[in-house]
C-alpha cells in the first residue's frame, strides 16, 4: 500500500476538479457521492498502509521523495511525503472524520443551489490538510497551512449574500495573517539555523543544542504564534466563534476536528524544538489553560446551539495546549483524536437539530426534541457524556491523562483543569437539556414540521457515537487495566525529547494516587451534571429571549467578555482613524498631487509640442538642419 501514498492527497484534488468543472451537469446525489468517494478511498490506503506499520516493531518513518521541488543556494526543498505515527493518524482522522462530513452533507445541503460548488470546496480542503500533515518538511507544511486558511474562508463565506457572513469570513482570514506571519518567520529562523526545512534533519541537528539556546526560543516563539492563530488561542480567538456563520458541516470539519487542531500538530511534529525552550513551554501552558478556563466560562451563558459548540471547542484546544506546555504531546493528540469524533459529533447533531427547526439556533426555542429527533437525541448524548469526561467514553481517557500530568506537575494546575472540566460539564448538559426536553418553545409550524433526519445525515451520527465511545480504549492506562498503546506507539517518535529530559526529575502518580484523582473529578462532574438536570430539566429553568436583564458579572459573560468591542475599541478604530488621517493628508495632499501632477505635466508637453507638426516640408527641413549644426556643436565643444 506504501506505493499508493501519493494518492492520498490527489484523489481529494480530483474530486475537488471534478465537482467544479463537471458538477453542474449531473445530478446532486452523484456529486456527492463523487467527492465522498474522493475522501473515503484516501481513507483506505491510509488505513492499509496504519495497519501493518502499528505491527512493526520499528515503526520507522516511511519517506517517500516525489521529485525536487526547488534548488536555490544552500535551500534545497523535496516535495516529499512523511508517513510516521503522528502524520498516519492525523491521516486517518482527517480522512475518517471527514468522509462521514462529506456522507452528512448530501443530506444537509441537498436544497443548496450552490451544492456542487459547496463539495469542490470540501474536497479542496482536505487535499490542503492532507498536504499540512503528510508533507516532510516545513515549507510544505505551510503550503497546506495557508491552503486551508483559504478553503476556511471561502466555507464560512459560503452563503456570502448575507453581509454578517462574509464579514465573519473576512475576521477568520485576517486574523490568521497575524498568527501565519509569526509561522513563516519561525521557519525563516529554523532555516537559518539549520540550513534545511526538513523535518528529519532538524530534529536530528538539534538534539546537539543546548537548552535555552536563544535562537531556538525565539523560533518556538514565532511557531506557537502561528499555533495562536490557526488553533483559536488567547487572544487570537475570536475568530472561530464567528466562523459558526458557515454551514454545519463546514463547522464539524475544519473547526472542530481538523484545521484548528494543526496547531497541535505542529508542535508535537517539532517536540524536541520546544523541549529545548522551557520558556516556551511555560507560556504554551499559561496560555493553554487561561484559554480553556475563559472560554469554558462564556459558554455558560450562549444561547446559539453552534456558538456553545465554537466555545467549547476553544476550550478543548486549550486544554491540547495546556498539555503541550507541560510536555505531555501524546496526552496532547490522545485528546485531540477523542475530541475530533465527539464534537464532530455535536456539531453534526446540532445540524441535525437546526435542520428539523428550519434553521433556528436559539436554544431558548427549542426544547422538547427527544422524541421527534430519537437518533440524533441518542447520539447527542453520547457525545455530550463523552466531552463531559464520565467513564467509559472517549473524552474520560483523554482528559485523565491531561489531568494526570497536570497533577504530576503542581497539583494546582490539576485543580484549574478539574475546574475547566466542570465548566465543559455544566454548559454541555445546560445545552442538552434545553434542546431535548421540557416543552416544546418553538412556533406551531416549526412543531409541525419536526422530523428525523434523513439516513445520509444519521448514519454519520451512529458511526461517530460509536468511535466517541471505543476511541478512548487506544490508550487505557494500567492503572484501569490497560498498556498505554498509544503512549509506546508514539515512544520513538518523541524520544528526542525524552532523551533531553531523561536526567531530569518527573513525578509519577502511584496507582492510589490517579485512583483517587479519577473518583474525585468523576464524582465532580457527576454532580455538575445532577445539577444542571435540576435546573434545567426538574424546575425548567429557561433563560428568556426577551433580553432578560442579568447580574453585571453574568452579563459581562453573556456579552463574551465584550472582547470584540476592545478589538474594536484598541485596534480596530485606531487603524481606521490612522489610515484615514494619512489619506487626507498624505495621499490627498501629497502623492494624489504627485501622480496627478506628472499626468497634467505629459497633457501640457503633449499640447505643447504638437504645434511642431505643422505638415510643412520646409518647416521640418529647417528644424532637421538645426538638429545637425546642434550634434555638431555639442560634439566641438564637448571634445
Amino acid at each position: 500500500m506504501e506505493q499508493l501514498a501519493w494518492l492520498i492527497s490527489l484523489l481529494p484534488l480530483a474530486g475537488f476538479l471534478l465537482t467544479t468543472f463537471l458538477g453542474k451537469g449531473v445530478s446532486k446525489n452523484a456529486v456527492g457521492a463523487v467527492a465522498t468517494l474522493m475522501v473515503f478511498a484516501p481513507f483506505l490506503i491510509t488505513l492499509g498502509i496504519f495497519i501493518p506499520f502499528a505491527a512493526s516493531d520499528t515503526h520507522e518513518p516511511i519517506r517517500i521523495i516525489l521529485l525536487e521541488w526547488m534548488h536555490i543556494g544552500s535551500l534545497s526543498v523535496n516535495y516529499g511525503i512523511q508517513l510516521d505515527q503522528l502524520s498516519l493518524m492525523m491521516m486517518l482522522v482527517i480522512t475518517g472524520v471527514g468522509s462521514l462530513i462529506h456522507l452528512y452533507s448530501i443530506g444537509y445541503m441537498h436544497d443548496d443551489e450552490r451544492f456542487h460548488t459547496f463539495f469542490s470546496y470540501l474536497n479542496l480542503f482536505v487535499f490542503f490538510m492532507l498536504i499540512l500533515v503528510m508533507g516532510s518538511n516545513y515549507l510544505m507544511l505551510f503550503i497546506g497551512w495557508e491552503g486551508v486558511g483559504l478553503c476556511s474562508y471561502l466555507l464560512i463565506g459560503f452563503w456570502h449574500k448575507n453581509p454578517d457572513y462574509a464579514k465573519a469570513a473576512n475576521k477568520a482570514f485576517i486574523m490568521n495573517r497575524i498568527g501565519d506571519l509569526g509561522l513563516l518567520l519561525g521557519i525563516f529562523l529554523l532555516y537559518l539555523r539549520f540550513s534545511t526545512l526538513e523535518y528529519n534533519r532538524i530534529a536530528l541537528e538539534a538534539m546537539a543544542i543546548d537548552m535555552n539556546d536563544p535562537l531556538i526560543r525565539n523560533a518556538t516563539l514565532l511557531l506557537f504564534i502561528g499555533a495562536i492563530g490557526k488553533s483559536a488561542q488567547l487572544p487570537l480567538f475570536t475568530w472561530l466563534p464567528d466562523a459558526m456563520a458557515g454551514p454545519t458541516p463546514v463547522s464539524a470539519l475544519i473547526h472542530a476536528a481538523t484545521m484548528v487542531t494543526a496547531g497541535i500538530y505542529l508542535i508535537i511534529r517539532s517536540n524536541v524544538l520546544f523541549t529545548l525552550a522551557p520558556f516556551t513551554q511555560e507560556i504554551i501552558m499559561v496560555i493553554g489553560l487561561l484559554t480553556a478556563l475563559f472560554a469554558a466560562t462564556i459558554g455558560l451563558k450562549q444561547n446559539d446551539i453552534k456558538k456553545v459548540l465554537a466555545y467549547s471547542t476553544v476550550s478543548q484546544l486549550g486544554y491540547m495546549f495546556f498539555a503541550l506546555g507541560l510536555g505531555a504531546y501524546t496526552a496532547a493528540y490522545f485528546h485531540l483524536f477523542t475530541h475530533a469524533f465527539f464534537k464532530a459529533l455535536l456539531f453534526l447533531g446540532s445540524g441535525s437539530v437546526i435542520h428539523a427547526m428550519g434553521g433556528e439556533q436559539d436554544i431558548r426555542k427549542m426544547g422538547g426534541l427527544k422524541k421527534a429527533l430519537p437518533i440524533t437525541h441518542f447520539t447527542f448524548l453520547i457525545g455530550t457524556v463523552a466531552i463531559a469526561g464520565l467513564p467509559p467514553l472517549a473524552g474520560f481517557f483523554s482528559k485523565d491523562q491531561i489531568l494526570a500530568s497536570a497533577f504530576a506537575h503542581n497539583p494546582i494546575l490539576w485543580v484549574l483543569g478539574v475546574g475547566g472540566a466542570l465548566l465543559t460539564a455544566f454548559y454541555m448538559f445546560r445545552l442538552y437539556y434545553l434542546t431535548f426536553f421540557g416543552s416544546f418553545r418553538g412556533t406551531h409550524e416549526q412543531e409541525h414540521h419536526l422530523h428525523e433526519s434523513p439516513p445520509t445525515m444519521t448514519i454519520p451520527l451512529i458511526v461517530l457515537a460509536v468511535c466517541s465511545v471505543v476511541a478512548g480504549f487506544v490508550n487505557v492506562p494500567e492503572v484501569l487495566g490497560g498498556n498505554h498503546w498509544l503512549d509506546r506507539f508514539f515512544a520513538d517518535l518523541l524520544a528526542g525529547s525524552t532523551f533531553l529530559l531523561e536526567d531530569q526529575a518527573h513525578g509519577h502518580l502511584s496507582h492510589t494516587t490517579e485512583y483517587i484523582l479519577m473518583a474525585i473529578s468523576t464524582t465532580l462532574v457527576l454532580l455538575v451534571i445532577f445539577y444542571a438536570r435540576l435546573r434545567y430539566f426538574k424546575n425548567g429553568h429557561v433563560p428568556s429571549a426577551d433580553g432578560e436583564k442579568l447580574p453585571a458579572f453574568q452579563q459581562l459573560i453573556a456579552d463574551k467578555y465584550r472582547v470584540d468591542e476592545l478589538y474594536d475599541a484598541i485596534v480596530s478604530k485606531p487603524l481606521l482613524a490612522a489610515s484615514g488621517l494619512i489619506h487626507r493628508i498624505l495621499e490627498l495632499n501629497f502623492f494624489d498631487r504627485l501622480v496627478n501632477g506628472a499626468g497634467q505635466i505629459v497633457v501640457l508637453g503633449s499640447r505643447t509640442f504638437r504645434f511642431l507638426q505643422t505638415g510643412n516640408v520646409g518647416f521640418y527641413v529647417f528644424a532637421m538642419t538645426l538638429g545637425i549644426l546642434a550634434l555638431l556643436a555639442a560634439n566641438l565643444f564637448l571634445n
